[in-house]
């Protein structure tokens, strides 16, 4: 049998996956890659270990399926997006990748929207504003700050266009991924030769765009013998994780909306034009379906500010959890069960590594405001759940005011593993929630990806409607969303209060 490989670059590390055409997915492997922190504030990788835990994972993936190499008959990419790679004249990167989540960029944010005539004139121009995650604001610190290198680089690729040179010597992108660079005029799905221009970036050190399901290149001999693989093999344009995800969910048409909560938390809309937030708060960029958009929005501390507080406030917790084999994050819900829905008038701000949406703000600061003598560890843990949901319904209400349809919401990463945390969602969101039977994201929709670049399927949306299909449905309780909905206006309230002194604290640090 044929089967199809889907490697997406994460942030904590690098995951793989095999499916066969029938998209059954036979078998999966991560590979861990660290984060370097030089300075507070900024986010750095090594490329090369993106590649060597790629290698790692693909043979631990095949020998789980117990298939060979030759049975691969298409690969897909996914990755990361807005990180920078830079490259000279040879296949090793010049310094380490400067990653979404650095935050070193703000005076480039600044030149970058007054070089192009003010923020919206760039939103026009690109579809979003200039954010310190994004591709060309590093691209210019690079030139600003470390002048020698950018003299030595002759191309920029993302995470996952790396990975596909590594594999087939090809230099390339696509318009998902690319659209996250700031450089893609989004509405004609190709490089904005004219903010290239007043940016003085060269356009040659971008790759060709191609849109995500194209055969974009094939394994050379050293890629193939490094991955455990055939030579000749099909590598499709694949896309960044968010539209990848958003495949791998089945969200290909309207109405359907995906929240995902991983490190960071993502709510995601198909659009069949593209459509704007005026203000930027959300993003508009190419979807992984061929002539079709996307508009998303991203908090950057959503499962990141329960994992914070698993690890630095949850010690006792996670002995015991290890001793029992069972899962830390769950023995803390269960704690946070114990008090009621708004935790008395306790509010906790998730904005533990700055902000992105709705407040593109790298000084947000996070924290717990409302603490009385009656609050207890559940009321905090609980607080928690619902500041990030807060947080994500940030997005959505945003996308409604859009005119973007929500009829439901699939919800997927690690809030969607908890029951608990599914209804929260569901009321908070007050919308109908359902999860579905793929689970896998960004890695299972760029092997879906791959399907449909090598004929396994006509197109992305028939692939989706033959594999993808929901496994449970949540409806809203009533009281409880009327409850949130008082909740969140004051959560939205507390950031217009303290944006002032977000600002003083961080000058402070």
């Amino acid at each position: 049998m044929s089967h199809l490989l889907g490697i997406d670059i994460g942030t904590s590390g690098t995951k793989t996956l095999v499916c066969d055409h029938d998209g059954h997915v036979l078998a999966t492997a991560m590979a861990e890659h660290d984060i370097a922190s030089p300075h507070p504030g900024w986010s750095e990788q090594d490329p090369l270990q993106w590649w060597s835990a790629t290698c790692k994972a693909t043979k631990a993936a095949l020998r789980k399926a117990k298939i060979n190499a030759a049975q691969i008959t298409g690969i897909g990419l996914s990755g990361q997006m807005h990180g920078s790679v830079f490259l000279g004249d040879d296949e090793l990167p010049l310094r380490a990748a400067l990653l979404w989540n650095d935050q070193r960029t703000a005076e480039q944010c600044d030149e970058i929207e007054s070089k192009a005539g003010g923020r919206r004139k760039l939103i026009n121009m690109v579809g979003n504003p200039a954010l310190t995650g994004f591709t060309a604001p590093k691209i210019l610190w690079v030139r600003q700050h470390e002048p020698k290198i950018y003299a030595k680089t002759k191309h920029i690729l993302l995470p996952k266009d790396y990975i596909r040179f590594c594999m087939t010597g090809e230099y390339a992108t696509e318009v998902g991924d690319a659209s996250g660079t700031l450089l893609l005029d989004v509405k004609k799905r190709a490089w904005n030769k004219k903010l290239l221009s007043v940016l003085e970036i060269d356009s040659d050190l971008m790759p060709p765009c191609f849109e995500s399901h194209v055969v974009s290149g094939t394994l050379h001999k050293a890629g193939a013998k490094a991955l455990g693989l055939k030579e000749g093999t099909p590598v499709v344009g694949g896309s960044g994780d968010q539209p990848a995800g958003a495949v791998g969910n089945g969200i290909t048409s309207a109405g359907i909306v995906s929240a995902t909560l991983g490190t960071s938390g993502v709510v995601f809309a198909h659009a069949d034009e593209p459509t704007y937030d005026p203000s930027g708060r959300v993003h508009t960029m190419c979807h992984a379906v061929e002539g079709k958009w996307c508009v998303f929005g991203c908090m950057l501390s959503a499962g990141g500010s329960f994992q914070w507080f698993r690890n630095h406030l949850a010690q006792q917790e996670m002995i015991e959890a290890k001793r029992l084999k069972v899962d830390p994050y769950e023995v803390l819900i269960e704690e946070a069960k114990l008090t009621g829905a708004g935790c008395e008038g306790l509010f906790f701000l998730p904005y533990l590594t700055g902000e992105r949406c709705p407040y593109p703000n790298p000084n947000a600061r996070g924290g717990w405001i409302g603490l009385t003598a009656r609050h207890n560890r559940a009321a905090m843990i609980r607080s928690v759940l619902e500041g990030v949901t807060f947080g994500m319904a940030d997005a959505l209400r945003i996308m409604e005011g859009m005119d973007i349809k929500v009829r439901t919401v699939r919800v997927s990463g690690g809030g969607a593993r908890s029951p608990f945390w599914r209804q929260l969602q569901a009321d908070i969101y007050s919308k109908n929630v359902a999860t579905i039977n793929a689970q896998e994201g960004p890695a299972y929709g760029v092997a879906i990806l791959a399907g449909v670049g090598t004929g396994v399927w006509k197109n992305v949306p028939q692939a989706c409607k033959a594999v993808i299909h929901e496994t449970e449905k949540l409806k809203p309780n009533r009281k409880l969303a009327k409850l949130y909905a008082k909740h969140h206006e004051q959560y939205q309230a507390l950031y217009a209060s303290l944006e002032k002194n977000f600002d003083a604290i961080a000058a402070l640090t």
